[in-house]
């Protein structure tokens, strides 16, 4: 039988952590002379003797010497624990708890999608909690992917499995090692984004919350207006980079930083990422100008930036390219699905799954011409066996079924096709906005019913654990 102590521990050990971050913002708003910091100190209070409790009570067991079935239930009960409690201080904003958790699980899924309006007047501590906890979520999900998926087989992933992880079913044998490394990175980007945004122009309180929510792309902003409240050209291209930044594999940061320099130009999941970025921008922009009528250089700042918005699932908007024609709003729809790099804080279905899809449907195609030829798939000189042909298709009919049952799901609770379907697929892609008056870039999710916010909660959950991993952990079979 499945041993859950140590799983109960470390959640412990976690929502300590997430009290001493409660402090942060109790004091941004006590410095503010604002009266929530009232709500950060309870809560936070309440945080820390809960997980306390957790991890007093199940002292002795350690983190590092779980076995892999205990790191898919740690990782589901961290995402699922965490926002539960993130979500007290919301509370105090005068909203359900239900509002509170769906903020919570947008913010730590980096998913963006909000049902609070007005925040350019809300309480600067509540600003800043929600980018820390977009933020922390970022960093989770980088730990996730390189310790954790490779070993699921969620969906290919075992294509970027790390050379030092132990197969045996053990956590990464130098894993503190990686973590420092990945930590390290994170950290830097996000202090030099917020160095460029007060350059650019931003505040410093709007440069640091906006660093935290664009490196990890999770897009929260201080302003209703989202990107939008800035009009400095410069302050959109300097996020557009951070965002694109944050979309690659950080695996491949650290092999460039210590091995191979090259790694990521020579790499064809970002170099088709990039192509895609750039090809899509100018297309847009070019078509943009001739609709419009607004110079190639204005069209390009605000498609690039909408655009590398939407693929990273960072979810900022600048201005409604709905507004912009059927077909922009068609082709952002796609681009909903389609995400960044694997290792990276973006979610959606990633490049690689794309190019994998690819090779496998020209060597049917090619099976068909010649049924006797002998065919080896590979990508990025690795052979792509059928385990993991099988593992990308299988990810790709759960995701697509999901959005499917979501949609049906929504549909029955009163919401318009539009948006019972987009909420559906921004929620899982983890990108924020969805389509339609309702939820589109102008629009949130404050109006939709508990039920069906509580739903979405789920998908925003199921999409960023990459689908298996919350599967795995649901079938009866893996609990003895």
């Amino acid at each position: 039988m499945l041993e859950i102590r140590p799983i109960m521990a470390t959640v412990g050990i976690l929502l300590c952590g997430l009290a001493s971050l409660m402090i942060l913002p109790a004091t941004i708003d006590f410095v503010n002379s604002n009266p929530d910091w009232q709500a950060f100190f309870v809560s936070a209070a309440i945080t820390l003797f809960i997980g306390g409790v957790l991890a007093l009570s199940n002292h002795g067991e350690a983190f590092f010497s779980i076995n892999l079935r205990q790191a898919f239930l740690l990782t589901l009960s961290s995402w699922l624990v965490i926002p539960l409690f993130a979500a007290l201080p919301l509370v105090w904003l005068h909203i359900s708890y239900t509002d509170a958790f769906f903020e919570a699980m947008s913010a730590m899924t980096t998913t963006g999608s909000t049902v609070l309006t007005g925040l350019d007047g809300l309480p600067p501590g509540i600003l800043f909690w929600r980018s820390i906890l977009q933020w922390i979520g970022g960093i989770g999900i980088l730990v996730m992917a390189v310790f954790i998926l490779p070993f699921i087989r969620s969906g290919g992933m075992q294509l970027f499995a790390l050379e030092s992880s132990d197969n045996s079913g053990k956590v990464v044998s130098k894993a503190h090692q990686l973590t420092v490394w990945i930590l390290c990175i994170y950290l830097f980007m996000t202090l030099v984004c917020v160095i460029l945004f007060r350059w650019s122009g931003m505040n410093l309180f709007d440069a640091i919350n906006h660093a935290m929510t664009t490196v990890s792309t999770g897009g929260f902003s201080t302003h209703d207006a989202s990107f939008g409240y800035f009009k400095n050209p410069s302050s959109h291209w300097i996020a557009s980079l951070f965002m694109t930044l944050g979309a690659l594999p950080f695996s491949l940061y650290i092999r460039s930083l210590t091995k191979n320099h090259a790694a990521l130009y020579y790499d064809s999941q970002v170099r088709s990422f990039i192509l895609l970025l750039l090809g899509v921008s100018l297309v847009l922009a070019l078509w943009l100008e001739q609709e419009q009528g607004i110079s190639f250089i204005t069209a390009l700042q605000m498609v690039t930036f909408n655009v590398v918005s939407v693929v990273t699932t960072t979810g900022f908007a600048s201005d409604n390219y709905l507004a912009w024609g059927a077909p922009a709003a068609g082709i952002f729809l796609v681009l909903t699905f389609v995400g960044g790099c694997t290792g990276s804080t973006s979610g959606a279905i990633k490049i690689y799954r794309f190019q994998v899809l690819w090779l496998i449907v020209r060597s049917h195609v090619f099976s068909m011409m010649s049924p006797h030829r002998v065919q080896t798939i590979t990508y990025n000189d690795r052979v792509i066996t059928e385990e993991i042909q099988r593992s990308v298709l299988a990810f790709l009919a759960v995701f697509f079924t999901t959005i499917f049952l979501a949609t049906i799901v929504l549909g029955a609770m009163g919401l318009d096709p539009l948006t019972a379907f987009t909420a559906s697929v921004t929620a899982i892609t983890n990108v924020g906005p969805g389509l339609g008056p309702i939820i589109g870039p102008d629009g949130n999710f404050a109006s939709l019913p508990d039920v069906a916010k509580w739903t979405l909660s789920l998908v925003m959950l199921i999409g960023r654990l990459e689908v298996f991993t919350v599967l795995v952990v649901i079938m009866p079979s893996f609990w003895w």
